[in-house]
């Protein structure tokens, strides 16, 4: 996925964890956890069944309203360096072209910083 727009319309779960709130503001750090949800073990999906795992981690910057991808990771040794934000919610998103989304996120200026460290330490 190129762009910050095809990630959030992918059909796969994800949450969205952004620097600043709205998504496509002129500057923002967006990162998109893509999840594979995992039958068999307990993880707080539906009646205690099931777990979350992620399976990729996107990394965009917005500067000046210019879109960048930062990183494309899917090494599992890299990925689990990633906190998984269990306290997402529901966040509206208005696309470029005018379109509503609803994905789970969270926007935590600090966790976005524990990110970009845990991609430079790689």
């Amino acid at each position: 996925m190129d762009n910050l727009e095809e990630a959030l319309l992918s059909p796969q779960s994800k949450l969205v964890v952004a620097e600043t709130y709205p998504i496509f503001s002129k500057n923002n750090i967006v990162f998109i956890l893509m999840i594979k949800e995992e039958m068999g073990a307990a993880g707080g999906r539906a009646a205690g069944y099931g777990s979350r795992r992620i399976s990729q981690v996107i990394g965009f910057k917005i500067k000046d309203g210019i879109q960048e991808k930062l990183f494309d990771i899917v090494d599992s040794s890299l990925i689990d360096m990633f906190e998984i934000p269990y306290s997402a919610t529901a966040i509206d998103i208005v696309l470029n072209d005018g379109r509503k989304i609803v994905v789970s996120g969270i926007i935590d200026q600090e966790l976005v910083k524990s990110y970009i460290l845990n991609t430079k330490t790689k």
